[in-house]
């Protein structure tokens, strides 16, 4: 099976939804185990019922209460260290980054940007407060 990647903000404002789409993240949040702990029932049966009923969603009132649903499994589907390198580990880096380039490092501006670096500052954070992860 092919590997889940779909951009959160490609939710803001679609025009329509594709049942497949749908179906592949549906499939995802169940293997994941977040389907039943993070949608409500009514939340689970919208999507089951609009999988059923049609092959793509053109309606813009159900559009957007699906595409509602689906943003929140995909932030429950993000990994939990993913979610803290943007929450501690980019804003670090961006603040390292700064310090290095008012001390004259000509390369330091790449470093805000790195995901390496971003996820090492992340790891490191995390185990000096001990967070769980």
């Amino acid at each position: 099976m092919k590997k889940l990647v779909v951009d959160i903000k490609s939710y803001e404002k679609p025009s329509k939804l594709s049942s497949d789409e749908l179906a592949r993240i549906r499939l995802m949040a169940i293997r994941r185990g977040v389907w039943f702990n993070v949608l409500s029932k009514l939340e689970r049966g919208l999507v089951d019922l609009s999988l059923k009923v049609t092959r793509e969603i053109r309606s813009k009132i159900l559009v957007r209460a699906i595409c509602s649903i689906v943003k929140k499994l995909l932030e429950a589907l993000e990994s939990k260290v993913k979610m803290l390198m943007c929450q501690i580990g980019t804003p670090l880096a961006k603040k390292i980054s700064q310090i290095a380039q008012n001390w004259g490092n000509k390369t330091a501006h790449a470093w805000a940007n790195d995901l390496g670096f971003i996820q090492y500052l992340t790891i490191i954070k995390v185990n000096t407060y001990s967070f769980n992860v």
